[in-house]
């Protein structure tokens, strides 16, 4: 083979392998020219089923991105941040952690996406025999509440503080139901399993965690409208966030015509 061939052969080869690595990179690519990237999103427990659904949707707008949600308390994910957990989005059920965050610099720009209420769960049995909300005092009950600090645990708080001001029920009421709590659990979806598995005659938890998971294991005991509160979610992007425009696209997908939707869907009330 002379000299000259061989040169061709090796050009020819070189530019080979030039396309081969391009081709390569680009397939790292979505259909969006983003790279292969990840956003992390810090979400309340009550957000579980309508924050899965979103992923997949966010997913298939961005080829080529991953969506990690953790979820827990918005009390203990409020820690988290402090401690420097890295995140992109943080989802509260209470606008009093999203403010702390805020305060702190954890956070930028929060925005209310939904709201809740809450409701009492029994188990589909109703071994305690409990019809209304009155009957929560009733010696002998089992009650299960997630852990103090916890929005939902600050929310029946406030509820039972209502009540105790409420000609209707009175202190005494508000004194009797604390002392039938047997478990402080560590999010409001953990206190609700304790009733779906038959652990506790009721607990405290959001309309949304009726879900279609547990809609036939529990019965909904409903806790009168004047002594209810309403639980505002809202939503930021954080400030250490290393992919600030995914994590916007996340918040404008919550807070859009698809996310409303989805949010809807899993039993939140939208504006």
């Amino acid at each position: 083979m002379s000299l000259q061939r061989s040169g061709f052969i090796v050009k020819l080869l070189a530019v080979c392998a030039l396309a081969l690595a391009l081709a390569a990179a680009l397939s790292g690519c979505g259909a969006s020219g983003q790279e292969n990237r990840t956003v992390t999103v810090l979400a309340a427990s009550s957000l579980t089923d309508a924050f899965g659904e979103m992923e997949e949707v966010f997913e298939e707008r961005h080829p080529g991105v991953e969506v990690r949600v953790s979820y827990a308390s918005s009390s203990a994910l409020l820690t988290q941040l402090r401690q420097g957990a890295p995140a992109d989005v943080y989802a509260s059920a209470d606008p009093q952690k999203m403010q702390s965050a805020r305060e702190d610099g954890l956070v930028a720009a929060p925005g209310t996406f939904a709201r809740n209420r809450e409701v009492v769960l029994v188990p589909e049995s109703n071994p305690a025999d409990i019809q209304s909300f009155r009957d929560l005092a009733d010696s002998g009950v089992d009650l299960v509440l997630a852990q103090e600090g916890v929005p939902a645990a600050e929310y029946a708080d406030e509820i039972l503080r209502r009540a105790a001001d409420d000609e209707g029920y009175g202190p005494e009421f508000r004194e009797s139901v604390p002392e039938n709590v047997v478990s402080r659990e560590p999010d409001v979806r953990a206190a609700v399993n304790r009733v779906v598995l038959g652990e506790a005659d009721a607990a405290f938890a959001y309309a949304s965690d009726v879900t279609p998971g547990v809609r036939d294991e529990v019965e909904v005991v409903e806790i009168p409208a004047h002594l209810n509160v309403t639980a505002e979610y809202p939503v930021a992007v954080t400030q250490g966030s290393e992919n600030e425009e995914l994590a916007r696209e996340w918040v404008e997908l919550v807070q859009g015509e698809r996310g409303q939707e989805i949010m809807r869907k899993w039993g939140f009330e939208t504006r």
